[in-house]
C-alpha cells in the first residue's frame, strides 16, 4: 500500500503543524499532501516551511477558496498522477484523529479491497466527543435522511474521514463531480456506490475541532439535504416511469 493523506486548509495555522506531526507519530510509512487555497493566515508558508524539513510532506497552493470539494478533486489528481494505491481525506482541525487513521488503512488492505473506507461516527464503537446533544440529533437525523433518499447502504453518508483506492478514482470522471461544498462527501460516497463499489465503515471518535473556527454554518446543512431530496425524487421518478412504460 502506498497511502496518501490528504489535508485540505483554509486558515489552519494553529491546527495544522500539530496535525502533521500527529499523522507522522502514528502513520511513518504515509505521504501527506497539504492542499491550501491561500489561507489569508498565512497557512501555506507554514506548510511550506514543514515541507523544507520533511520529504513526506509535499504542499499543493490553489489560487483562492473554491470550496472542500474542489481542493480534494486537486488532491485526488496530484495522488494519481504519482502513482498512490490510496487516497486519504483528513481535516485539519483535529476533529479526525491521526491516531485512528490506521483502522482505516488496515480496512483498506483487507483482502475484499474497498474501494473506499469511511471513518464512521454511527456504526458500533463511533463515537462523537464535544458535541451537544442537539448537534448530535441533528446529525444522525440527517444522515438517515440522506441514505433513504439516496439507497446509500452506509450508517456515516456525510462523514469526511475516509480512504479510497485509488483505482476507484481513476474510473471515475472527477471533473464531472460540481458539488463544492458539505455535501461533497455524499456525492462522492453516491457514486462510488452507482459504480458498484464496495463500500466499508470502520468505528472512529469524531471530536470537536480543536483550534479556529468552524466553516460550517446552517446554509449549509439546509443545502446538502435539499439536494439530496432532489436527487432522491429525481431517481424515484424515473423508476415510476420505467415500471409504468413497461
Amino acid at each position: 500500500m502506498k497511502a496518501l493523506v490528504t489535508i485540505p486548509t483554509y486558515n489552519e495555522a494553529e491546527s495544522l503543524p500539530s496535525i502533521v506531526a500527529r499523522v507522522r507519530q502514528a502513520t511513518p510509512l504515509v505521504d501527506i499532501l497539504v492542499v491550501d487555497d491561500n489561507s489569508p493566515d498565512g497557512t501555506g508558508d507554514i506548510a511550506d516551511r514543514i515541507a523544507e524539513g520533511d520529504e513526506s510532506v509535499r504542499v499543493l497552493h490553489r489560487q483562492g477558496k473554491e470550496g472542500l470539494g474542489r481542493a480534494y478533486i486537486a488532491a485526488f489528481g496530484w495522488a494519481l498522477d504519482h502513482g498512490y494505491s490510496h487516497v486519504v481525506e483528513m481535516d485539519a482541525d483535529g476533529s479526525h484523529k491521526p491516531e485512528q487513521l490506521n483502522r482505516l488503512l488496515n480496512r483498506a488492505a483487507k483482502p475484499d479491497e474497498p474501494a473506499l473506507v469511511i471513518g464512521s461516527r454511527y456504526v458500533r464503537g463511533g463515537r462523537l466527543e464535544g458535541w451537544p446533544k442537539y448537534r448530535e440529533i441533528l446529525s444522525r437525523a440527517g444522515n438517515i435522511y440522506i441514505k433513504l433518499c439516496l439507497g446509500l447502504p452506509v450508517q456515516d453518508v456525510t462523514a469526511g474521514y475516509r480512504a479510497y483506492r485509488a483505482d476507484i478514482l481513476r474510473q471515475m470522471d472527477l471533473e464531472s463531480v460540481e458539488s463544492a461544498g458539505y455535501f461533497f462527501q455524499t456525492d462522492m460516497t453516491d457514486r462510488v456506490n452507482a459504480m458498484g463499489g464496495h463500500i466499508a465503515e470502520v468505528p472512529i471518535t469524531f471530536a470537536e475541532r480543536e483550534a479556529g473556527q468552524s466553516k460550517l454554518s446552517g446554509n449549509i446543512f439546509v443545502e446538502s439535504f435539499a439536494t439530496a431530496t432532489k436527487m432522491g425524487a429525481k431517481r424515484r421518478w424515473q423508476q415510476l416511469k420505467g415500471v409504468m412504460g413497461r
